[in-house]
């Protein structure tokens, strides 16, 4: 049973995990659902989903939030499964831009959705958005996302930079044999709009698929780029697979280099993780999110809170503490900054990818992407 009296806490403006890092940053998974079925990410038939019940209300969120502000926390990210398919998005945006502290709250979205909800997200306070999109070609979108429509989502990211959410992020997740042909596309982009493409190294991180039905391996077929899954149902890539796809990112800037030209480093407002460069008169940015090749860890700032409202120190490792459950039965503000504490002082110094780690827990879509 929690404490619920009144006491006055210690509470630090700026919390430092164990290692000296800042952590002002939280990233708000606000569903599990998704309308895409990105073949890394997900299986044919999804994951299993927590009931709505479960799910942390917008009064439950803006709580955390406001508790996580007080803490020092500056920047939110909302994420998903798809955010968008959270019923009355702009009003939970709207309820975190009106916390003090938080001088930022962005968007990481599939952009399908995002022609209905550019606008109103924007007028209620949204930053910027962060599109994921693997692909400029129409069918290989159909392959990788299994779901959705590559021209809906193009309109979207259209809509986004009319409205003003900048600056506009296209994240890619960079594959061999399957999208390693359009990256000298993706950065030809950047000198034609303003669009910073950043290009992700394939994570191996993964729901353990005994609990949704086996996998046969995935194969090309036909033409580059579109894949064919042997077993239709239940499939996703496995750990094996994305790691033989990864590409590092020397080897993506020498095919850029070589068709368009050098890259020279450069910055941008809220660069993030990324390494970023540009190219000679480019309107937008070419970055590189190597958490793999490069261990991004040394400056990570953030902790991630799932949609069932368990809060993680890291995206690799399986560790993560419930915040919904005490909130109900009535913690007060300051157990749940007691808690919020706990896991900071917990946050791991490094993952071990490089080093062959294998993350099985929860998939990508339930801890927030």
């Amino acid at each position: 049973m929690y404490n619920t009296k009144s006491r006055v806490p210690s509470v630090p403006n700026v919390m430092k995990d164990p290692f000296g890092r800042t952590i002002d940053y939280l990233r708000i998974s606000v569903t599990d659902r998704c309308n895409f079925r990105c073949v890394y990410c997900m299986p044919e038939q999804g994951f299993p989903v927590a009931p709505k019940p479960e799910l942390l209300t917008f009064e439950e969120l803006e709580r955390l939030v406001r508790i996580a502000a007080s803490l020092g926390m500056r920047k939110i990210r909302l994420t998903g499964g798809e955010p968008l398919v959270r019923k009355d998005l702009p009003e939970l945006v709207a309820r975190f831009s009106a916390i003090p502290g938080i001088d930022e709250i962005s968007l990481t979205t599939n952009a399908y959705l995002l022609d209905l909800y550019a606008k109103p997200l924007k007028e209620a306070g949204l930053t910027r958005i962060n599109v994921s999109l693997d692909t400029l070609q129409s069918d290989r979108f159909k392959a990788i996302a299994r779901r959705g429509d590559f021209e809906r989502t193009m309109r979207g990211i259209q809509l986004a930079q009319e409205v003003g959410l900048h600056p506009l992020k296209v994240n890619c997740v960079a594959m061999r044999g399957v999208n390693d042909d359009e990256f000298v596309e993706f950065a030809r982009w950047t000198l034609e709009e303003d669009v910073h493409v950043r290009f992700i190294e394939i994570m191996p991180i993964r729901w353990n698929m005994d609990e949704v039905g086996g996998f046969d391996a995935m194969q090309p077929h036909g033409d580059r780029g579109l894949l064919q899954l042997n077993k239709v149902e239940g499939d996703m890539l496995t750990d094996l697979q994305m790691r033989k796809m990864m590409i590092n990112a020397s080897e993506i800037i020498d095919r850029i280099e070589m068709a368009l030209g050098p890259l020279e480093p450069h910055e941008i407002p809220t660069n993030g993780p990324a390494r970023t460069y540009k190219l000679a008169g480019a309107k937008g940015t070419v970055g590189f999110i190597s958490q793999i090749s490069h261990d991004l860890c040394v400056r990570c700032n953030r902790l991630r809170l799932t949609a069932d409202g368990f809060l993680r120190p890291c995206l690799m490792s399986d560790g993560e503490l419930s915040l919904r459950d005490p909130m109900r039965a009535g913690a007060s503000d300051e157990d749940l900054r007691d808690l919020i504490l706990h896991v900071v002082a917990h946050k791991p110094e490094r993952h071990y990818l490089a080093e062959g780690q294998k993350v099985t827990g929860r998939g990508m879509s339930q801890i927030g992407g």
